[in-house]
């Protein structure tokens, strides 16, 4: 780094942050990543390195710091009749609760979660299903169309984008 090394960006970062910080460094020295860990990074991957398991660990790090930040507060999903409660992993429609299969809970919750925004069906797959799924895209297809059944007429809260994905929009 031309203006400050990783160790001092950390120190500064930990002054005004809690961010999540991956350190990536060509430094692979013990005594490198304990000084890290003690100043606060969350990980420390040291050079050469696959993008796939960069892109596991941020993921990870990522997962465990949205899961204590929501901690505290209960996030809920309500339109008319249905409600969703994220936290609880639960799924009301007038008052009764409606069981979806592990994936279908994924799914809508994903949905919800990009409530407003064109979501391509790669991206599905990839958050959905994993990084590394290489099933038939048809999946989805099928799983969209048990989620709409099972949500009655909410179903029409799931959006077809013609070529490109789907968008859970309640305008």
């Amino acid at each position: 780094m031309p203006v400050m090394d990783g160790f001092t960006a950390v120190k500064k970062i930990r002054e005004i942050s809690s961010v999540p910080v991956v350190m990536l460094s060509a430094k692979g020295e013990e005594y490198d990543k304990v000084l890290a860990f003690e100043l606060g990074v969350d990980d420390y991957v040291v050079k050469p390195f696959s993008s796939k398991e960069l892109m596991l660990r941020i993921n990870a790090i990522l997962k465990r710091a949205g899961k204590s930040a929501k901690d505290d507060h209960r996030d809920i999903y309500q339109h008319e009749g249905f409600v969703a409660d994220l936290t609880a992993h639960k799924v009301m429609i007038d008052n009764s609760q409606i069981n979806l299969s592990p994936k279908l809970y994924d799914l809508l919750f994903f949905l919800i979660r990009n409530k407003g925004i064109a979501v391509t069906r790669e991206k599905i797959l990839t958050e959905v299903w994993g990084f590394d799924y290489y099933g038939d895209d048809r999946t989805l297809d099928t799983h969209m169309k048990l989620l709409r059944k099972a949500l009655g007429e909410y179903g029409i809260l799931i959006k077809t984008l013609r070529g490109l994905g789907y968008r859970f929009d309640d305008k």
